[in-house]
């Protein structure tokens, strides 16, 4: 770890910089919304959200390499494909949740489908790996822009609906008797849950966003007896884990996003562990 250290600092590592640097921004938009998300136990909607996002990514490069359009940025792509799929998985969601299990296999799966068909017919070669597993190392000023555009938004919106929110995690119906329309803040809490994965993706990648989505509020939620102390706790974890398994994969020469998944998996069933033993003692 010293000589990650050392390389942080070292001038012609800006590389690393970029990429604590996308760690620390990005972990307190994932540590609020995380936490919203865990609540109302929605992972299963932010995992097609994700899948979703290949598609858009997809079509975007596509839109650059054969069509010549400079301004179709794959961040861009992801952010229209992300919100597209969240408005279309919060309407089924609430209207006909009879299907809402087959929409959100179809999302997941065309999404992903259809961004490969995308990339196949596009000029040139494209590494997936980045988009699915993840590469925080490969991050450029341009994200970074990125992430603090997106991030204020999420900060924004979080804090000024955070009555909502809590409302319709926790009871919804009491929300929906006192007046306020549910149905626009749950679609908004998608919208922010999917711009929140844009983040993520290139952390991570699509494949294993939802693991940092959860597992962070899972772990502040075992020592947390309110909403707030669970989002501090999740943005301080997110960074932890972050930073951590950035230093390991460094080190060791690995993927960094599955280094960071598989530590904080490991932090989270030890815990888990932990805490069972203590009741049961």
């Amino acid at each position: 770890m010293i000589e990650f250290i050392q390389a942080v600092f070292d001038p012609d590592n800006r590389f690393l910089t970029y990429a604590l640097a996308m760690g620390g921004l990005s972990a307190v938009a994932f540590g609020i919304i995380g936490t919203f998300v865990t609540i109302k136990r929605i992972g299963y909607l932010a995992g097609a959200i994700s899948h979703s996002i290949l598609g858009g990514v997809g079509l975007a490069l596509y839109l650059q390499s054969a069509m010549g359009l400079k301004w179709a940025d794959p961040v861009l792509g992801a952010v229209v494909a992300a919100v597209s799929a969240a408005l279309i998985i919060g309407m089924v969601s609430i209207k006909a949740k009879e299907r809402e299990d087959t929409i959100i296999g179809t999302l997941w799966a065309v999404g992903m489908a259809a961004g490969i068909l995308f990339l196949d017919k596009a000029p040139g070669y494209f590494n997936l790996t980045s988009y699915l597993f993840g590469d925080i190392l490969l991050i450029s000023g341009r994200d970074l822009a990125y992430v603090v555009c997106l991030d204020l938004i999420i900060l924004a919106a979080s804090l000024l609906f955070f009555n909502r929110f809590f409302g319709i995690c926790f009871d919804e119906e009491f929300t929906l008797l006192r007046g306020i329309n549910t149905t626009a803040y749950y679609l908004l809490l998608l919208i922010l849950t999917a711009l929140t994965v844009v983040l993520m993706v290139r952390i991570v990648g699509i494949v294993l966003v939802i693991a940092l989505l959860t597992i962070p509020p899972a772990i502040a939620g075992f020592y947390s007896r309110r909403l707030w102390q669970m989002m501090a706790g999740a943005v301080i974890l997110c960074i932890f884990f972050t930073w951590t398994g950035l230093g390991i994969s460094y080190y060791f020469s690995l993927s960094s996003g599955p280094v960071i998944i598989v530590f904080s998996g490991l932090v989270y069933v030890t815990l888990l562990i932990v805490n069972l033993l203590i009741r049961k003692a």
